[in-house]
């Protein structure tokens, strides 16, 4: 697994790379928490374990570029599809 981490606004983002099965390439993950949810805490808004539904990049750096791209459509565009 391969992960960074950035911020966008109110929410961080995890953006990560995993070993897609049989060894052929890798599969983009991406998790968005709200850093201030209910109670001060920080709150899981937007999983996708499987973006581009289940894409081969051919390398870590391309999948966790991938994540990153989507997390901010999602948080500058589609907000309604956030859960805080």
């Amino acid at each position: 697994m391969h992960f960074s981490m950035t911020s966008e606004g109110s929410y961080r983002i995890f953006a990560g790379a995993v070993c897609a099965q049989h060894g052929d390439g890798f599969v983009a993950v991406v998790v968005v928490n709200r850093l201030h949810g209910n109670g001060g805490a920080p709150r899981e808004a937007y999983r996708d374990e499987m973006l581009a539904g289940g894409h081969r990049w051919p390398s870590p750096e391309a999948a966790r570029l991938y994540a990153a791209a989507k997390a901010r459509e999602v948080i500058r565009m589609e907000q309604h599809r956030l859960a805080c």
